[in-house]
């Protein structure tokens, strides 16, 4: 079997990615992937026609009008299904744990996390700058100077929260934003990163396993923002020798990105695969020449390798 160019031989392509421009920039310095393109922009959805169509606008319009009528919203059920007060040196509060669930069908990745109080004032403030008119109408439950620790109170604050998250999701620009996506996923990112920067591999994974079913729940509007998690998940399965895990999470992350060849993950990651594709004995081939294509449409500079790509994602 032949072997994929190495660095520094005439067809190697390498690990090469695109500096942010527009909506990447923005991205950058939002969140990873959290700025997608609307329903117009064809590179963020699944199976669109690629950037060479030859199709008429008249013929775009009638595909999109085709792919709107065929998208189905994935459905959300939030729960707030326990409290507990927990003590600290210098304070005391009551997380509230909430689980996640996706309606109309058997869901066997439900997500539960905890969050208190104050992560909830934070939800709603953020939310007020951009969608006050929007969330007028939700109440938010009001804070107490005495009596939050009490049975009565906890168990009005979980009924309070679970109407309270469930009418922002009722809202699509709520339910869409940085803010309300982050609020439910971005603290669990956080540490499977900062765990991945720490070389603790396995710690990472266990909390991704967890996190990336809800975040694609959350995102399936535009999968590219799934796009970093997968990547750590394949990095971290290749540190730990498990390339054919590595391979398919990374399959899902390619899936992900579709035709956006102008997307900073994207030769990264086609580099990473081919390595897998060759350790593996499977097609690199394949792989090599799509790298090969797409630089050759849009030439990029040489940049960083997977691994250098997302150990700067959610530092903050």
């Amino acid at each position: 079997m032949a072997s994929p160019e190495h660095p520094g031989s005439p067809g190697w392509m390498g690990p090469i990615t695109q500096c942010a421009t527009g909506t990447e920039q923005e991205a950058a310095a939002t969140g990873p992937g959290l700025s997608c393109p609307g329903p117009d922009e064809h590179l963020d959805t699944p199976g669109g026609p690629s950037p060479n169509s030859s199709m008429t606008t008249g013929e775009l319009q009638e595909y999109w009008r085709k792919e709107k009528r065929g998208w189905r919203r994935v459905k959300l059920l939030f729960e707030v299904a326990s409290a507990r007060i927990e003590e600290r040196k210098v304070s005391k509060f009551v997380m509230y744990q909430i689980v996640v669930i996706q309606t109309g069908s058997f869901d066997s990745n439900k997500a539960v996390l905890e969050r208190r109080y104050s992560d909830f004032e934070t939800l709603q403030k953020n939310l007020l700058k951009t969608f006050r008119e929007e969330i007028e109408d939700v109440v938010f439950p009001k804070k107490h100077l005495m009596g939050n620790f009490t049975e009565e109170m906890i168990s009005e604050r979980k009924l309070a929260f679970k109407e309270y998250l469930s009418l922002l999701y009722a809202i699509r620009c709520v339910r869409r934003s940085r803010e309300f996506i982050d609020f439910l996923t971005r603290p669990e990112l956080r540490e499977a990163f900062g765990c991945l920067r720490g070389g603790q591999y396995t710690r990472a994974l266990d909390i991704l396993v967890r996190v990336v079913p809800l975040q694609e729940k959350l995102t399936a509007h535009c999968p590219v923002m799934v796009v970093p998690a997968l990547c750590a998940m394949l990095v971290c399965h290749r540190d730990l020798e498990r390339p054919a895990e590595a391979f398919a999470v990374g399959e899902r992350a390619l899936q992900c990105l579709q035709a956006r060849e102008g997307h900073r993950y994207y030769a990264p990651l086609l580099d990473a695969m081919i390595r897998l594709a060759y350790t593996l004995g499977r097609d690199f081939i394949s792989l090599q020449k799509r790298l090969q294509e797409s630089q050759l449409r849009k030439p990029t500079p040489w940049g960083l390798t997977l691994k250098e790509l997302t150990v700067r994602e959610y530092l903050y």
